[in-house]
């Protein structure tokens, strides 16, 4: 009975774990690894395990550095279920494809390059169709149903609070008549945030396995965001320019227009033409709109008001590639919201080049920005970015807004830890080195806890959690 860590084990993506326990294997996550090249060219080594010899997989949510890599792990031979929340599950059928269709891009433009070299083609990570084909596989549960999911192996989801169907993840685990649980927290939400309920608390565990995304750091807080974004719209309205927002296509983009709608007047945004230039954040709003049992009362009261899916007056949603490459046309008074989120791909990129030269314009970072992405670039101070091969200088203003994150930061990470009757033992995944660090020795000194910084590769014998070799 045993945990290994195969990913987000001292970084933040590619969350992947795998548990052993009375002769099965279930996979808590399968994710995409981003950021760097050298760092997402470990998405096509083959997996640390045999696919085929794997049972089940349980996924805390839909975002790609979570699920990612489950179309691979099912072309590699994985035939069992994916069990997720359902809107987690309606999700991923989405951002699959939308993953795949990047896959498919990638690997026709490599082999343009390929081809001209005299060297054999290169295949996808996977297809569309693969992604498709994934899909079967996925079962969607509702919050708060234990469900045997194997011999030895119950499963119950909780709200997670980071994205729509996002699930803090309780295991019951039975081997040879010993018992441990295993808790999960998938990716935490900030407590008081818009749209969806604050994280559930656990009270029991065996062993806590915590994400640490923001665990060196403190986020604003709601009225001081909102401040921040107001300051930020009176800026950009008296340099006459336009504002880009890289936001990832689930999540972020909800709760940006959540917070436009809610404060259209008081940020005067009927100033501005708002587009949303994203065909997935455009789909995912539209999950988003399918699963309203899933707010909170104050967004549910919002969406009563509005009788439909609440929509600015000036929003434009644009789907295709001509309505995008007609923004760049545009000299003033447009807010672009674009992926991808890390500024890595997508749109965005084509708008920078059009507006991140111009002191005018103004640039809004409202997510985690991995190392060796253009966002981070852009939030380190870059004065020159390369897009495309061209060298352009970056001229506009860069905000970086944290209160918008769907993350607990640490005093909220903390908080959570702390509700648990006990002080299990803690394995901290999915955050940096630093702040991994920070965060153990704030827990450490504050709860006296055992916590255990998880690195890849890294085992836990669950009948002795304290430890890992």
């Amino acid at each position: 009975m045993h945990i290994e860590f195969h990913g987000a084990a001292g970084e933040v993506t590619g969350s992947c774990h795998l548990i052993s326990v009375g002769g099965r294997r279930i996979l808590l996550d399968c994710g995409m690894i981003q950021g760097r090249r050298s760092d997402e060219a470990r998405n096509a080594m083959p997996f640390p395990f045999d696919s085929a010899a794997i049972d089940a997989v349980v996924l805390s949510h839909a975002h790609i550095d979570h699920s990612g890599r489950i179309p691979l792990l099912i072309k590699s031979g994985f035939t069992g279920p994916v069990y997720t929340q359902k809107a987690s599950r309606d999700l991923c059928r989405i951002m699959l494809a939308d993953a795949a269709h990047l896959n498919e891009r990638d690997a026709e433009l490599e082999n343009r390059k390929r081809e001209r070299k005299s060297l054999p083609p290169i295949e996808p990570l996977y297809t569309i169709s693969d992604a498709r084909s994934a899909m079967r596989q996925f079962r969607g549960l509702d919050y708060g149903v234990k469900k045997k999911i194997l011999p030895g192996i119950t499963l119950r989801l909780v709200d997670a609070g980071h994205i729509l169907g996002s699930a803090i993840v309780e295991l019951w685990l039975e081997e040879n008549g010993l018992r441990r649980k295993l808790v999960f927290s998938g990716d935490l939400g900030a407590r008081d945030r818009p749209i969806l309920h604050d994280p559930e608390y656990v009270r029991d565990a065996d062993l806590v396995l915590m994400e640490s995304t923001y665990g060196d750091r403190l986020h604003r807080s709601r009225e001081e965001t909102r401040k921040q974004v107001l300051e930020i719209v009176r800026e950009a309205e008296h340099a006459r320019g336009n504002i880009l927002i890289p936001a990832f296509a689930v999540g972020r983009t909800q709760l940006i227009l959540y917070e436009f709608a809610r404060n259209y007047r008081e940020w005067d945004l009927g100033r501005w033409q708002v587009f949303l230039d994203s065909p997935m954040a455009i789909q995912a709003t539209e999950v988003y709109a399918r699963h309203t049992e899933l707010y909170d009362a104050e967004a549910a009261e919002l969406w009563d008001k509005n009788s439909q899916q609440p929509m600015l007056p000036n929003l434009h949603l644009c789907r295709t590639a001509n309505q995008s490459m007609q923004l760049n046309k545009i000299r003033s008074g447009a807010v672009i919201i674009a992926g991808s989120g890390m500024c890595t791909g997508g749109r965005i990129r084509h708008h920078l080049k059009h507006n991140v030269w111009r002191r005018d314009c103004h640039v809004v970072i409202v997510g985690y920005q991995a190392e060796g992405t253009l966002g981070r670039k852009l939030v380190d101070g870059a004065k020159r970015i390369s897009l495309w091969g061209e060298t352009i200088s970056v001229c506009a203003h860069v905000h970086t807004v944290g209160g918008l994150s769907a993350h607990a930061d640490q005093a909220g990470l903390v908080d959570w830890y702390g509700h648990f009757d006990s002080r299990p033992p803690l394995a901290l995944v999915h955050g940096d080195p630093d702040s991994i660090e920070v965060l153990a020795e704030v827990i450490r000194r504050q709860t006296g806890a055992t916590v255990i910084a998880a690195r890849r590769g890294a085992r836990i014998d669950l009948r002795r959690p304290g430890k890992a070799s």
